[in-house]
């Protein structure tokens, strides 16, 4: 994925950098709580093998970014978007690129976990053909909410 420079005001899609995670942990306490990550371990997620993480910036600001372990079977690890920039289809976006990213490097399915109680991202993931397949009760222990389980097949790039 390459970076490209956008006209004001368009989102601009690319990889997500070290520099850019005192905005990310920003946004992670905002939008998780105490489920969000630490600095720590987005350090280890940017330096691990087959990751793939990146940001949507509009006009500078970061405000979305998501995360996929690639494999044969790759998993969603994240998406964020700040809730200033929701309803314009960054979310999307991201969660596009990841399976491109996915099906590049030979992913055939596609896994994630989802709040079993947050209607609004597993309207999303249905409509990239996520479908639920499991629960994992207390996923998300300090919050005591289980976690959707949802997987999409992946068609071939061609």
């Amino acid at each position: 994925m390459t970076e490209q420079a956008t006209a004001a005001g368009e989102p601009l899609l690319r990889p997500l950098r070290q520099d850019d995670l005192d905005r990310v942990l920003q946004l992670e306490l905002e939008l998780f709580g105490s489920g969000a990550w630490t600095h720590g371990m987005f350090v280890e997620e940017l330096r691990a093998p087959h990751r793939c993480y990146l940001a949507v910036e509009v006009d500078g600001e970061l405000v979305g970014y998501a995360g996929a372990n690639l494999g044969e079977e790759s998993h969603v690890m994240t998406i964020g978007v700040a809730p200033h920039a929701r309803r314009r289809g960054y979310a999307s976006r991201l969660l596009s690129a990841l399976m491109t990213e996915a099906r590049r490097h030979g992913a055939t399915s596609m896994v994630l976990e989802v709040r079993a109680d947050d209607d609004g991202p597993q309207q999303l993931y249905r409509r990239f053909g996520f479908e639920p397949i499991g629960i994992r009760r207390n996923y998300y222990q300090l919050e005591g909410v289980d976690a959707l389980v949802m997987r999409a097949e992946l068609a071939p790039l061609g």
